[in-house]
């Protein structure tokens, strides 16, 4: 690029305004808005640049529209070319287009939009083409937002892409969460069957292997000639009921031993408390009580009240647990009965 110098990351031939930060070109980036706004002197090669007067407001400006990257640019010289303006508003960004007006103003469309509010700056500044004091060649910059249809479409373009990525990403989030489909069922066969006879008599694979056998009947595989290997599938399911039942009462027992241990080790925490509100009791008799200051015993009869009360709470639930035990052991009094037994024949 002709006057383009790679050392220095900008232009060649044109003053910065700050020479601390290389590649800013010659309009900085907006300052923040809580700190006052200075603007400096802009040099260009066929113009110069005035800033605004400090103590005025700022121009206003209209309501920024969707996707703008198109401004409106008023006020400039009667004598400014096209090539004059692109030589001022190209340090703003790149520069797609320019219409310019027989009047004095134009549009000027910038390839993003972050470069719009680059531009917005030099609203304010007083142009002047080279060193001519001539009328026609000076003019108030007013730098505004404009509307144009490429912009807008081309964010709408957007937003429908930002859209469709949207309902993507959800639809893959939906399918990960989703639980994973179940295996489909084989159909019926003898040798499917012989496998499946197989696999009802290991406990491991008895609840894959009961689904098959339920969906096979529900399908109405069943028939006159597959009816004996069906039956035969039926009864290792009858089977599999003594090895439920068993595998329960373990279960039973190992909560009983957990209740009973569960029952010494709360008798013991209230053994503890018990002596624990022994103590209290005593250090609240006279003999030991008028040594104690105002603040100390107030401090023994809040932890005497609160742990009478820990006591009484576990010494219920203790209660509790010793009612359940009486009335279950009535219940097995009754069940022992003849007359109230029920007989289970395992043929």
């Amino acid at each position: 690029v002709p006057g383009f110098d790679p050392s220095l990351s900008m232009m060649t031939g044109i003053t910065p305004i700050n020479p601390m930060i290389p590649g800013m070109g010659l309009v900085p980036p907006p300052p923040p808005t809580d700190v006052p706004v200075v603007k400096e002197i802009i040099h260009c090669k066929s113009c110069t640049l005035f800033p605004p007067n400090p103590n005025l407001p700022p121009p206003s400006t209209r309501e920024r529209p969707p996707g703008c990257k198109t401004v409106f640019v008023g006020g400039l010289p009667e004598n400014a070319t096209e090539e004059i303006i692109q030589e001022v508003f190209e340090q703003c960004g790149d520069i797609t287009a320019i219409r310019k007006s027989k009047k004095n103003f134009c549009h000027i469309r910038f390839s993003e939009e972050f470069m719009v509010d680059k531009a917005i700056y030099l609203s304010g500044y007083r142009m002047r083409l080279g060193s001519s004091t001539d009328k026609k060649d000076s003019g108030r910059l007013h730098v505004d937002f404009a509307q144009a249809r490429d912009d807008f479409y081309e964010w709408e373009c957007k937003q429908r892409m930002l859209a469709r990525e949207e309902r993507h990403r959800r639809k893959m989030e939906e399918d990960r969460l989703r639980p994973p489909s179940p295996p489909a069922i084989m159909h019926y066969s003898e040798h499917e069957a012989a496998l499946l006879a197989e696999k009802l008599k290991d406990d491991s694979k008895f609840s894959e292997a009961i689904t098959v056998l339920l969906t096979w009947i529900e399908r109405g595989e069943v028939n006159r000639r597959s009816a004996n290997q069906f039956y035969s599938m039926v009864q290792s399911a009858n089977s599999h009921v003594r090895r439920l039942m068993n595998e329960k009462a373990g279960h039973e027992q190992e909560m009983e031993q957990a209740k009973e241990s569960f029952k010494n080790a709360l008798t013991g925490i209230l053994t503890q408390f018990e002596q624990i509100v022994a103590v209290f009791n005593a250090s609240t008799r006279q003999k030991a009580w008028d040594h104690f200051s105002k603040a100390q015993r107030k401090n023994i009869d809040i932890w005497r009240k609160h742990s009478e009360e820990l006591r009484n709470a576990h010494s219920e639930q203790l209660m509790g647990i010793r009612r359940e035990e009486e009335m279950e052991m009535s219940d097995d009094d009754s069940g022992d009965n003849p007359s109230k037994k029920l007989r289970v024949d395992d043929s």
